[in-house]
């Protein structure tokens, strides 16, 4: 790998968890009562997202639709079966139930994202537009409308909110 191509990949990083990083402290802001530094925060965040967006493509990383839902199943197999399962086990040895419960939730989750990314697969052109409602407990993803239960955390319809 060259430098230049370790450097993208590090700045693709870097730039993709500031991202979150400030869209984390917006959130905090607003349930401060700091709106303007809430909206400062989303600003940045979103400029973050463009870099990373740009290095990625330069990187030669975005591929067809196809060969991005692909990776994109690869990717989260890799986290339910792999990643999640390993960290789960070191939270529990290690008696932080706060970490063992965000990783067991998302571990789930990963394996229903994995399941929406293959049915696209079958027929990326004709998939369905329509609304995907995400629980704010636990990512939990479901076309439509919210269940009466996320199945994953629990959480009643009320903790979901439609995406963009």
């Amino acid at each position: 790998m060259s430098k230049t191509e370790k450097a993208l990949r590090e700045a693709f990083a870097g730039e993709s968890q500031a991202n979150r990083r400030y869209l984390a402290f917006a959130e905090k802001a607003e349930d401060e009562n700091m709106s303007g530094v809430a909206k400062l925060f989303r600003a940045v965040a979103a400029a973050e997202t463009i870099h990373a967006h740009k290095h990625l493509r330069t990187l030669g990383a975005v591929k067809s639709t196809k060969e991005n839902i692909q990776e994109a199943i690869s990717g989260e197999t890799h986290e339910f079966k792999d990643m999640y399962p390993q960290m789960i086990a070191d939270a529990k040895e290690e008696g932080n139930k706060s970490a063992e419960i965000s990783f067991t939730y998302a571990n789930a989750v990963e394996q229903v994202h994995a399941d929406l990314y293959s049915k696209a697969l079958q027929d990326p052109a004709n998939f369905p537009v329509q609304d995907w409602y995400v629980c704010k407990i636990c990512g939990y993803t479901v076309a439509a409308a919210p269940p009466e239960k996320c199945p994953v955390c629990g959480a009643n319809p009320k903790a979901f909110f439609k995406a963009d």
